[in-house]
């Protein structure tokens, strides 16, 4: 952990601004582009377009977990067609907007819309039910889609789920079954058949290997997020420097990664997975890319617990418990997972010094007095290096 991490309590939610955009402002852009969406749907079904009257769009708000990366905006909508009252729960996912400092370049939720589709076509993998992409900027500002609201509980990442929640008082019967069913989620991802056919946008340009070209795209995300403000990160470019001399011999086959694949992006019910959300890091790549994510995002949790002395869930999404149960589920044997624990460090240290940027820019932080303290779990990294890291 860094110094900043030292001045707050354990458990203590730490304010990060998401939007400049009201929940309010968003519903009232929402309500006549709405109108026109459902007067659609009822003509497809056989109706008149100008059937949906009384459209009400209430309730709406900002998703309670997550939605650093993007504005996730819930809201509930009610109308009457034919006589007849009717509603919706809605949750509308929209690109941020420039002022907001996004955490990432490119928000390409067109890509994102199709991925959701496919994987509800193509695997058993439950997602929410995507209704209707806008490109429009016009409407809200940006882009969004429009999907269904999923009812469940999803892991805290502010604060952190090994401090406080449900997840914290669950049973060791409970927590083995969630973690047996979240790798389930990876597993039937990475089973989707022809992935590079089946998710066409995901694929690297020019028939490059997609490793080496999700490796590259880090580099080139590590400059927009830092190097471009002059910014550079010592232990973010060693990392980097690393990869070079511990690459792996054979990656194996490729498959569609999820991409930020965490049990943080799961809704549950009843400790077993009611939707997978958040895709805008979806790739084609080697699986060992979304199971050392998974593994890891954990162990940033755990170790933050760890440095306040408190006991987390230290038997919960063990590295070797991960392993040996995804190859129980696959039959697939993991390979080079010390490359790719440590450059699932390395992409979350760009984040993470991003997110610390986008921090400081909105006065909820200070710049540091070593730029290395850009990144929270900076002696993790350097352990990870090292090779002195110890998992379990």
């Amino acid at each position: 952990m860094t110094a900043s991490a030292e001045g707050r309590a354990p458990g203590e939610r730490i304010k990060m601004t998401v939007s400049e955009r009201s929940a309010r402002e968003l519903a009232e852009g929402l309500t006549g582009w709405l109108a026109a969406r459902l007067g659609d749907v009822e003509q497809a079904a056989g109706g008149r377009p100008d059937a949906v009257t009384g459209l009400t769009v209430r309730n709406a708000r900002f998703s309670g977990s997550g939605g650093l990366s993007s504005t996730s905006v819930l809201f509930e909508a009610g109308w009457v067609c034919g006589g007849a009252e009717r509603h919706g729960r809605y949750v509308a996912r929209l690109a941020p907007e420039a002022g907001a400092v996004p955490v990432f370049p490119r928000y390409d939720l067109a890509t994102q819309f199709e991925v959701i589709s496919q994987v509800a076509a193509r695997s058993d993998v439950p997602v929410p039910a995507v209704r209707w992409y806008e490109p429009d900027e016009r409407v809200l500002g940006s882009p969004f889609f429009v999907m269904d609201q999923v009812d469940g509980r999803v892991p805290l990442d502010n604060p952190p789920y090994v401090f406080t929640g449900w997840l914290l008082d669950a049973t060791a019967g409970q927590l083995s079954q969630l973690q047996r069913a979240s790798v389930q989620v990876l597993a039937a991802l990475h089973a989707i058949a022809e992935p590079a056919t089946a998710f066409p946008a995901l694929g690297p340009p020019g028939g490059a290997d997609p490793l080496r070209w999700h490796v590259s795209q880090q580099r080139e995300y590590y400059r927009w997020a830092l190097s471009g403000d002059g910014i550079r990160v010592p232990i973010i470019e060693r990392s980097l420097d690393w990869l070079a001399g511990h690459w792996p011999r054979d990656p194996g086959p490729d498959v569609l990664s999820w991409g930020d694949s965490r049990i943080g992006n799961i809704i549950y019910q009843d400790f077993e997975p009611a939707a997978v959300l958040d895709w805008e890091m979806a790739a084609l790549g080697p699986r060992e890319l979304d199971v050392s994510w998974f593994i890891f995002l954990h162990r940033f949790f755990q170790d933050i617990a760890t440095f306040f002395g408190q006991p987390g869930l230290p038997g919960f999404l063990r590295r070797s418990d991960v392993q040996r149960c995804y190859q129980e589920l696959t039959g697939y044997q993991l390979r080079d997972m010390d490359f790719y624990l440590t450059y699932a460090a390395l992409r979350h240290a760009i984040v993470m010094a991003r997110i610390k940027r986008r921090m400081i820019h909105f006065g909820e932080d200070q710049v540091p007095a070593d730029p290395d303290d850009y990144v929270m779990h900076r002696a993790a990294l350097e352990e990870l290096l090292a090779g002195t890291y110890r998992w379990d």
